[in-house]
């Protein structure tokens, strides 16, 4: 694991964090390298890149706004492979490549569902806690407000059953 994911891991869940580890190992056996290319966001960060392709220039990017990202709660992130033809790490954004779907099938065996195989908006980086909603909920949004990132890791504990 190279030192830029390690850095975004901080901030998230630390079950998400034990996940992506062990997916990480396990792709890295498979000769696959893994980059998280988003951690945490804040809810201006969310809306900056919810304007994106929309008030702002470049390609849509996200459907969700500030507070309805797992992003903002720490409980996903984006992940991609790298692109092996290049001596640097480089991003692998084509989701059809064969490397893809096998991050896709190793990540669900370590817990993480994925939002590549969502049918309205296919986001193939993105990996959250399977025991949470792909969206998260009015309580979540309720604990953040009451009392931030702490009170929304409880809720999450609560629902995977798993204190941290």
């Amino acid at each position: 694991m190279d030192a830029i994911t390690t850095a975004r891991l901080i901030g998230l869940h630390p079950v998400l964090v034990k996940r992506y580890i062990a997916l990480d190992q396990q792709v890295e056996a498979n000769g696959i390298r893994l980059r998280i290319t988003q951690g945490l966001r804040t809810y201006a960060q969310e809306d900056a890149l919810y304007a994106q392709g929309r008030t702002l220039p470049g390609k849509i990017v996200t459907e969700a706004q500030g507070g309805w990202s797992a992003h903002n709660f720490g409980y996903a992130l984006d992940a991609v492979p790298d692109d092996p033809e290049f001596p640097a790490w480089q991003p692998d954004w084509n989701s059809l490549d064969p490397r893809w779907q096998k991050v896709l099938d190793l990540a669900t065996s370590c817990g993480l569902a994925e939002g590549a195989r969502w049918r309205t908006f296919p986001d193939a980086p993105h990996f959250y806690l399977q025991e949470c909603p792909s969206t998260p909920s009015d309580a979540m949004r309720e604990a953040f407000t009451n009392g931030g990132l702490s009170a929304v890791t409880a809720l999450i504990d609560a629902l995977i059953g798993e204190a941290t």
